[in-house]
């Protein structure tokens, strides 16, 4: 069965301030905006 797409579930987890909250998460965004993502988190 394919699990349908939870709007909430899907920011809480890799939202941008859950990425914003810890170190790496940090570097993410980094390391996304200087690849030059259009999107840099969900």
């Amino acid at each position: 069965m394919i699990s349908k797409g939870n709007k909430t579930r899907k920011k809480r987890r890799h939202g941008f301030m859950k990425r914003n909250k810890t170190r790496t998460g940090r570097n993410v965004i980094k390391a996304r905006r200087a690849r030059g993502r259009k999107r840099l988190t969900h």
